[in-house]
């Protein structure tokens, strides 16, 4: 599986340090409802309300017990901290592919290289932030996979990580704040999780 260089995106900013150590913005591919490409537009800018439709990614990995493995988004991240999530969400850079980018993202954010990962369909979703003031209008695209090795989170982009069958994440979601955006990700994403777990698993 491809797995693409680290491109030094950091938790609590929308800039990447150039090789001179300057601070470039990072720039995300905004799209139409198709999800064809229109333009770009800057990370932090895209997510002002009304908020601009751009190009996103969110990856469910499971382990050989077919259980998800959630994180909790580092309290230092400005969007959705301490919250919840799938195992890793994120932006392609533009001309980046959504396959490439999610397998930088969880080698980044979890010192992982999935021991699958496939493509799981489109969700396009309009979600506030109430927290931030943020808003997540999103044409994103859905991965799942199977991970074996530990995980080696970023303390910098995760707090904290949890392996979860159905049950758990029902239980956990009922007590803890999860993101805005996670529901909407995995109802979409079920179908693929299904087939990949199967029916033992619950999900």
């Amino acid at each position: 599986m491809p797995i693409t260089p680290a491109n030094g995106q950091t938790a609590g900013i929308s800039a990447v340090s150039s090789r001179d150590g300057s601070a470039e913005p990072i720039m995300l591919e905004l799209v139409d409802e198709d999800g064809t490409t229109i333009g770009t537009a800057e990370k932090l800018a895209a997510h002002q309300p009304p908020g601009q439709l751009h190009r996103a990614f969110s990856v469910f990995l499971f382990d050989e017990k077919g259980r998800l493995l959630l994180q909790r988004r580092a309290l230092s991240k400005y969007h959705s901290p301490g919250v919840w999530s799938n195992t890793c969400c994120g932006h392609p850079y533009p001309g980046e592919t959504p396959f490439a980018a999610a397998a930088r993202r969880v080698a980044e954010e979890l010192g992982l290289a999935p021991t699958l990962l496939a493509e799981a369909g489109t969700v396009r979703y309009n979600h506030p932030d109430p927290a931030s003031g943020l808003v997540e209008q999103e044409y994103n695209h859905l991965f799942v996979g199977l991970v074996r090795a530990e995980p080696a989170p970023d303390p910098e982009e995760i707090g904290e990580i949890a392996f979860v069958t159905p049950d758990e994440l029902a239980e956990r979601h009922a007590e803890a704040p999860f993101s805005a955006w996670f529901m909407t990700v995995l109802d979409a994403a079920r179908p693929a999780v299904r087939e990949l777990t199967g029916n033992s698993a619950g999900w």
